[in-house]
């Protein structure tokens, strides 16, 4: 069983969801709000990791968590916490639920509205000691469980970004069993986040070798290796799901040097509650036409992109990635997921002013992001 220290202690290994009950005493933790979704209640994985705590702690279940996590429901949940005089949070899930549990940890201990925490707003120096927080993913797409962030549709409509080392989860279990039989689409989804996230990482201007590094071999063991194709073909591969798992937490450790315009542009779509739209399949979308867009502003990265990736060094990895995304099954652009050309001021206008934006190799304005997503709706 492998133990990672990165931006956390991260115990990974199949099987290693039974270390939950060991780490919640470690770190005090005696009255976990559980904060989840109702699809995981139903599909039993809930009352399996209550079991695995045993009789140690008193578990209060939120299981009101969003597709795309909301400042409403995280009150809800602030609320249910308080209730039940909670002294720690675990989060159960993909990126939504992880990403609700940061923002109930940072609520639980912060007074005044949420929006003032933004990054946008400042918020990452008002941010101190959050209540404690334990995160188990059950796909392969976020790496929330080992990142600094959160992204929470607020009250008034935006999509905005909770940073802080403060919010990074005391400990991470990173157990691949939990993701085993999840649905293909999902699969491909969620993989394609977590290759975005090693992707734009990379070719962030912020100088961090050891994260670029990071980067290219989560790029190598979803792509080169296969193991993305192999879990969304055989949701029973238990050594792709370890290494697309493996490729997740990479990817978040590396996107400590910054993201792109493809999340800029993710982020503003995701915001629009009616279409409720996946954030891995925006990624995935969107991600050819940036590569097209910063072609020029990377210096020799492709050819190490392409490298990690399996592919030769003069090959288009755009591409690559339309053909990649049409072998997993995913949309070929976004008016297929229903995103429409009238939208693209408003997108515009929310992608130029995301924190993801700076560090893009190439700067994008609201003019370029609107013929950006002309492109991308295609």
């Amino acid at each position: 069983m492998a133990l990672l220290t990165f931006m956390n202690q991260t115990i990974f290994d199949h099987g290693a969801s039974s270390q939950l009950g060991k780490v919640l005493a470690q770190h005090g933790i005696t009255k976990p709000l559980l904060c989840t979704d109702r699809g995981l209640v139903e599909l039993g994985m809930v009352n399996n990791l209550a079991a695995a705590v045993g009789n140690d702690a008193a578990i209060t279940v939120f299981d009101g968590t969003p597709e795309n996590p909301t400042q409403m429901a995280v009150e809800e949940a602030i609320e249910k916490y308080r209730s039940a005089e909670c002294d720690g949070v675990v989060a159960l899930g993909g990126g939504s639920s992880m990403d609700l549990a940061k923002a109930v940890a940072l609520g639980v201990t912060h007074d005044g509205d949420l929006i003032d925490y933004t990054a946008g707003m400042g918020g990452a120096a008002k941010i101190g000691t959050v209540a404690p927080l334990v995160a188990v993913p059950t796909t392969s797409g976020t790496g929330s469980e080992v990142s600094s962030g959160a992204v929470i549709i607020m009250n008034n409509g935006e999509k905005l970004i909770l940073a802080s080392r403060e919010l990074v989860p005391k400990t991470a279990i990173c157990d691949p069993t939990l993701t085993i039989g999840l649905p293909p689409r999902l699969t491909s989804a969620t993989g394609m986040d977590a290759m975005t996230h090693c992707i734009e990482a990379l070719l962030s201007p912020q100088i961090n070798p050891p994260a670029e590094a990071v980067a290219c071999d989560g790029i190598e063991r979803g792509i080169k290796e296969g193991h993305l194709l192999r879990a969304a073909q055989d949701g029973g591969d238990e050594d792709a799901r370890w290494n697309m798992m493996m490729a997740s937490t990479e990817g978040a450790m590396a996107f400590s040097k910054g993201l792109g315009a493809v999340h800029s542009m993710s982020h503003a779509c995701g915001a629009d509650q009616k279409l409720r739209l996946h954030h891995g399949t925006l990624n995935a979308v969107i991600l050819p036409t940036i590569l097209d867009f910063n072609r020029d502003h990377v210096g020799d990265k492709y050819a190490r992109l392409n490298e990690a990736m399996g592919i030769s060094s003069g090959d288009d990895p755009a591409d690559f990635i339309r053909e990649l995304n049409t072998k997993l099954g995913l949309p070929k652009n976004l008016s297929e997921m229903g995103v429409a050309n009238d939208a693209i001021p408003d997108l515009s206008e929310h992608a130029a002013k995301d924190v993801c934006t700076f560090t893009n190799p190439r700067p994008c304005t609201a003019s370029e992001y609107e013929s950006l997503y002309e492109v991308a709706i295609g």
